[in-house]
């Protein structure tokens, strides 16, 4: 985040505001609504809004290493935030099918690409948008232009409490902009984040985001976005499908898809970086096998063309 974005999100976000998005107050309140669909979430199987706020706020600030914690990676994956729960999965099943260990490194695509230039110790990059894959392939850094694994979807997240209804076509956000309803509202940051790039594009489709830019928090990459989005910090927000499907954020909030005609599409490329050692040139072919994508379809990605 620039220093004009990050004193923004500063602003809107006062202590109070900050501490609770730490996890200081449980959930014990929700529905979710996906596509005119909804489901209960039984009170006892509800993650606690501090059990969410952690597994998200670890994107972006710690390893995620597969199997034992002593073990020594032989390789480490770079990938989108909007990855974090269905690649735990798709990394599980892999270690447990090869025995080859992994390293996941969570965070904003476009500050991935940025270190890869600088020479970052990865092997693999997932990105949520393809063409930092094809700049870092025309920087001479991988060894071809990748392939693609999954096309994502955004939508908007409202809290429990929230005065937003989750309306996917962004009606209710336009009216509560004039009626002085929405004070704060959460998206990933456009200038490196692909989801906060079509969070953009569908705010200015819905003809809002002139009106809402003095509302905005911005998160570093998409799943702190979400953070902000399901704390009670904010209003709601715009996030990922697979985020929203995720049970531990699913349980935190309503959520409603955003037609997918109001943003250029999210087109997610992954590639690997030259001298990936075996485990990562594994990992990379195991992500196309229909194990894999069985478990990224479960969470809302679209599988391109072969």
């Amino acid at each position: 985040m620039n220093g004009s974005n990050r004193g923004k999100a500063d602003r809107l976000l006062d202590a109070e505001d900050r501490a609770s998005i730490k996890g200081s107050l449980p959930y014990d309140v929700f529905t979710m609504d996906l596509q005119s669909r909804s489901r209960s979430v039984p009170r006892s199987v509800r993650p606690s809004r501090r059990c969410v706020l952690r597994a998200l706020g670890a994107v972006g600030l710690s390893f995620f290493a597969t199997g034992r914690a002593h073990a020594q990676p032989a390789a480490t994956v770079a990938a989108a935030s909007d990855l974090k729960f269905a690649l735990e999965e798709v990394a599980a099943q892999f270690e447990r099918q090869t025995g080859q260990k992994l390293r996941l490194v969570f965070g904003s695509s476009g500050h991935f690409k940025t270190q890869i230039l600088q020479g970052a110790p990865f092997h693999l990059f997932l990105s949520a948008d393809e063409d930092f894959v094809f700049e870092l392939a025309d920087a001479g850094k991988t060894i071809d232009r990748g392939r693609a694994y999954a096309v994502g979807r955004i939508g908007i997240m409202v809290p429990p409490g929230s005065p937003l209804k989750p309306d996917g076509e962004l009606r209710d956000l336009a009216a509560a902009l004039k009626d002085g309803r929405l004070q704060k509202f959460a998206i990933a940051n456009p200038e490196h984040a692909p989801y906060g790039t079509r969070a953009m594009e569908a705010l200015k489709h819905a003809g809002v985001w002139e009106a809402i830019q003095p509302r905005l928090v911005y998160g570093e990459n998409i799943s702190q976005a979400t953070q902000f989005a399901v704390s009670g910090s904010t209003q709601g927000g715009i996030i990922a499908l697979s985020l929203a499907l995720a049970p531990a954020v699913a349980s935190t909030g309503r959520f409603a898809l955003i037609p997918q005609a109001w943003h250029q599409p999210l087109k997610q490329r992954m590639v690997l970086i030259k001298d990936a050692p075996p485990a990562a040139r594994a990992f990379h072919d195991y992500i196309a096998t229909p194990a894999a994508q069985a478990v990224m379809k479960r969470y809302g990605f679209e599988m391109p063309p072969p």
